[in-house]
């Protein structure tokens, strides 16, 4: 059987949509402008038909659009109105990326915001009371689409390759995309935030094998997003806890969250999941906003320096 029935859930639309190693780093490099095939390649180390089979991928779901470059007359590859919009993500992404991660160049980088002309830190911030966005402070509640979802399997495994073993050096949250570039990996941690810690509690939510659901529980214990805590000793049972770095990554995910609600409901029903500020107690509806002036973040309107030179 190829379909899986699962909770409706625009996180898991959003990542069945682009939530893949490869898929990630593509948008990530036609972001910054690298929009050919053979630049793509080169900047990512993959291969000529992970790349092509990526690309289409990524055009039927409507994350880009392949044009022609007026100069070379070669094939280009284009944001859409809908992948430009994953660029709240982006920003999140990277806020933790420099939160938990040291890169000797990267460090260097500075996010500036053209509206103020000031350098900024991206902040998850709620529209109605403008209080920064944290996990301990937002609740659920149904929502309309509230209903069961069927889904395709996904017969990709997760990649062997290391994300230190690609090339680019434009990679501004390359831990994160090799965190969540795995769809077992990133459920897992999208289902943390709604309290689950335990193997079997996973396990009754995702349509997972036992093993494939250990070596990732493993994995994120490893890389400091989980912390086990013995509940039982007879026989000895651990729970899953989110770390603080776990933590910190809610507000990707609260990002991933909104764009899949708007561009992954394909039937129209609205949102399955609302969620409740409790700091104001509104339906939350969360922007990126500059540190520096408050303002909500647009893709035109930041740049990338270096040293105080433009990227």
């Amino acid at each position: 059987m190829n379909q899986l029935i699962t909770r409706a859930s625009s996180i898991n639309r959003a990542l069945d949509q682009i939530g893949d190693k490869w898929c990630l780093l593509i948008i990530q490099e036609v972001l910054w402008g690298i929009n050919t095939f053979n630049d793509m390649m080169a900047a990512m180390g993959v291969s000529r038909g992970v790349l092509s089979n990526r690309l289409k991928w990524l055009q039927d779901v409507d994350c880009l659009r392949k044009g022609t470059s007026p100069v070379s007359q070669r094939p280009v590859y284009h944001l859409t109105r809908k992948s430009v919009e994953l660029y709240d993500c982006a920003l999140m992404a990277t806020r933790w990326e420099r939160n938990w991660f040291s890169h000797p160049r990267l460090d260097r980088v500075e996010l500036v915001h053209e509206s103020c002309g000031r350098v900024f830190h991206p902040q998850l911030q709620c529209v109605a009371c403008d209080g920064e966005v944290r996990l301990e402070d937002v609740s659920y509640a149904p929502g309309p689409g509230a209903t069961r979802d069927v889904r395709e399997k996904k017969v990709r495994r997760r990649s062997s390759i290391s994300i230190n073993d690609i090339p680019s050096d434009r990679a501004l949250y390359r831990n994160l995309i090799n965190l969540v570039g795995d769809r077992w990996t990133a459920n897992i941690i999208a289902l943390s935030f709604h309290g689950l810690t335990r193997f079997d509690e996973f396990h009754g939510e995702l349509p997972v094998a036992t093993n494939i659901l250990s070596d990732r529980l493993r994995l994120l214990v490893g890389e400091g997003v989980f912390q086990q805590v013995a509940y039982q000793q007879r026989p000895l049972r651990h729970a899953y806890e989110l770390t603080d770095k776990g933590r910190d990554l809610f507000p990707w995910f609260l990002a991933l969250l909104q764009w899949g609600d708007k561009w992954c409901d394909p039937e129209g029903r609205g949102r399955p999941m609302i969620v409740l500020h409790r700091r104001c107690g509104q339906a939350l509806h969360a922007q990126t906003r500059c540190s520096a002036c408050g303002e909500h973040l647009k893709a035109h309107q930041v740049h990338y320096q270096l040293d105080g030179e433009s990227l």
